[in-house]
């Protein structure tokens, strides 16, 4: 905190991560997160609760409703602000062949759905990975980004002896704030007498999913495991007469005695450890769809509690954390755990839990503080200055992204430059960005830090103003538009590039998972953007209880890159343009094509794009590299 007072204007944004910090000129003195400030070189640790939601749905192949906000508990008295993440398990997506590959190119819409409604409460999705239709999306207030770490992603297959993804689980692995932490979502073999099939399939994923790096290898190992899903367990012995009596009666504890996963909690000894709140909501299978009646078909399924979250803490080892302090017994509180009967939509009930983690210390210091003025109204303005820790190892794929308040993921940005080190003090380093990057009009804007090889942003800073004016050029561009396109299909395009585990993009590995593309294409979503708005106040903060407000999307004006010279590709994602002008996609290195700029004559894109590797779809300072390997960058 000791250089706050010498950058006169200028502000260390989020110097812990944890968004504004204590200042003395009549800032507010203590954050209201979670997550209390720590006082530098302070030798006692800081107590921490943060609050983890996780939902669990099996959709039905169904396409998602119009309103997920009660789902996630927005607004209600359970506000998602009291959350500092958000993790989504969803399964029965549909997965046809024509979908799937509309997927492949676009973001399917269960996950832009969730974005949209997360955005606007300062949720940013962190990580994702997808088998068929087994889904996992986990999000995480934008201020907790520098302290979520070694994010990785994995995928198990057990349909048709593991050849098919219908069935199976998929599963993300990170160090939150110093403790690894591992979700698993399931989809495991539906019918009554499959209990002893799903016990195999989910020792099977417990055996084959393992992670690399220092810390937990096998799901098991992790500090705290989530386990969730349709794990299919129904209800034995009693018939279907007597089922519906005791959940009309509100006699749910008469079935619980008699629930396969209750049972085999007591006989399997992989389910050792695991724990599961009370069922005190109405079985969540199988309804007629659009209604919350039970199966009235001809087959009359029995009703049972498919839908189910559990979780396992591990047992303390003594031996030391990612943070290298000593490990401490992870406690953990499940405040909810309850259905949502007003989603009809499948024939299965969405089920939701909210978990309150406490812990005896944290890792409680960024890798990269990144430090930025209150306010850039000249294009001079926009210097960014950053410092970064002794232990951070950084890759010249690193870059700095400019974001909209409410950005949805790391390559949600409208801007970016490349982190060269242009050294400013020994210990201080600057990048600026263009002044043609550099979005017009009035905004609220957060930088961040974005590590290649940690696959995340791993500094942040709070929000701040852009206050440029608008080119004469681009003003009456915008007026000649505007009439013509207000009844139009007003799109922007964005690119969900996948991340890579390889330690630097000159190496090639065999990576297993992907994150967050959901396919081996690059993850493309294609959605109506709103006008930016103008005259709006500074953002909400961290400690603040304001009413949230929906960001403005990217407008054509500042979604170009940032100046760079370095790195692995000129790609611009994602880019916003009027809907009657192509861009190069960049998706194959055969296709081409490009916009011309009536005013200049000249292509409004980089140097070509070469091919020097078949089967890869991004340029890099080494040629093209598959996505797999995170060859895409920015």
């Amino acid at each position: 905190m000791e250089d706050q007072n010498s950058t006169g204007s200028r502000r260390l944004g989020t110097l812990a991560g944890l968004g504004p910090q204590p200042v003395t000129h009549g800032a507010p003195s203590k954050v209201g997160s979670s997550f209390p400030f720590p006082v530098k070189g302070k030798a006692a640790p800081v107590s921490s609760e943060p609050r983890i939601t996780v939902v669990t749905w099996n959709v039905g192949t169904a396409m998602p409703p119009d309103d997920v906000t009660s789902l996630l508990h927005l607004g209600g008295r359970h506000d998602s602000d009291g959350a500092d993440m958000i993790v989504i398990g969803l399964q029965e997506v549909n997965s046809m062949i024509n979908k799937r590959l509309k997927d492949a190119l676009f973001t399917d819409q269960w996950s832009e759905i969730f974005m949209d409604a997360l955005g606007p409460f300062n949720f940013v999705l962190v990580s994702t990975v997808r088998m068929q239709g087994v889904i996992l999306l986990l999000f995480s207030k934008y201020y907790h980004l520098p302290f979520l770490r070694d994010v990785q992603t994995d995928c198990t297959r057990t349909g048709l002896g593991g050849y098919w993804g219908n069935k199976g689980g998929v599963s993300v692995r990170l160090a939150a704030f110093g403790h690894m932490l591992c979700f698993l979502n399931c989809h495991l073999p539906a019918h009554m007498d499959k209990a002893e099939q799903r016990k195999d399939d989910f020792q099977t994923i417990l055996s084959l999913q393992q992670f690399q790096g220092p810390g937990a290898h096998g799901i098991l190992d992790h500090d705290l495991v989530f386990w969730f899903g349709d794990l299919n367990f129904r209800i034995e012995s009693y018939d279907l007469q007597f089922v519906k009596l005791a959940i009309d009666s509100n006699q749910l504890h008469q079935l619980w005695e008699k629930d396969q996963l209750n049972m085999a909690k007591n006989t399997w000894p992989i389910l050792k450890g695991f724990q599961e709140g009370p069922l005190n909501f109405a079985p969540t299978f199988k309804f007629d769809v659009g209604t919350n009646k039970y199966d009235t078909s001809a087959k009359k399924r029995k009703p049972a509690w498919t839908d189910r979250i559990l979780w396992k803490v591990k047992t303390p080892g003594g031996g030391p954390s990612p943070s290298g302090r000593e490990s401490h017994r992870l406690q953990v509180t499940q405040h909810s755990y309850c259905s949502h009967m007003e989603y009809t939509v499948s024939d299965h009930k969405p089920v939701a839990a909210q978990f309150v983690l406490q812990f005896a210390f944290r890792d409680d210091m960024p890798l990269v503080r990144l430090e930025v003025a209150d306010e850039w109204v000249r294009p001079e303005q926009a210097v960014v200055r950053y410092r970064m820790e002794t232990v951070f190892a950084r890759s010249s794929w690193d870059w700095i992204g400019l974001y909209r308040v409410g950005f949805h993921h790391c390559k949600d940005y409208v801007a970016y430059v490349w982190a060269k080190h242009e050294d400013v003090d020994g210990h201080t380093y600057q990048v600026t960005f263009s002044e043609d990057s550099l979005p017009k009009g009035h905004g609220d804007f957060i930088l961040g830090y974005y590590s290649h090889n940690h696959s995340i942003l791993i500094g942040v800073t709070e929000p701040f103003q852009i206050s440029l004016p608008t080119s004469e050029l681009s003003s009456s561009s915008t007026d000649s538009s505007g009439a013509s396109s207000e009844d139009e299909d007003d799109s922007t395009l964005e690119l969900l590039a996948p991340k890579s585990r390889s330690p630097s993009p000159g190496k090639s590995k065999r990576h297993r998972s992907r994150s967050p593309g959901l396919a081996r294409f690059s993850s493309l979503a294609l959605r109506p953007s709103s006008r930016e708005r103008h005259g709006a106040s500074r953002s909400p903060s961290p400690q603040s209880r304001r009413r949230p407000r929906v960001a403005p999307d990217r407008s054509s004006d500042g979604g170009s890159q940032g100046s760079s010279e370095e790195g692995p590709s000129r790609l611009p994602g994602p880019w916003a343009f009027p809907p009657a002008v192509p861009r190069s996609l960049g998706l194959l290195p055969a296709l081409r094509l490009e916009t011309v700029d009536p005013s200049s004559g000249s292509s409004s894109w980089g140097p070509d794009l070469k091919s020097s590797a078949p089967n890869s779809l991004s340029p890099s300072p080494q040629g093209w590299q598959g996505l797999e390997e995170g060859g895409l960058g920015p």
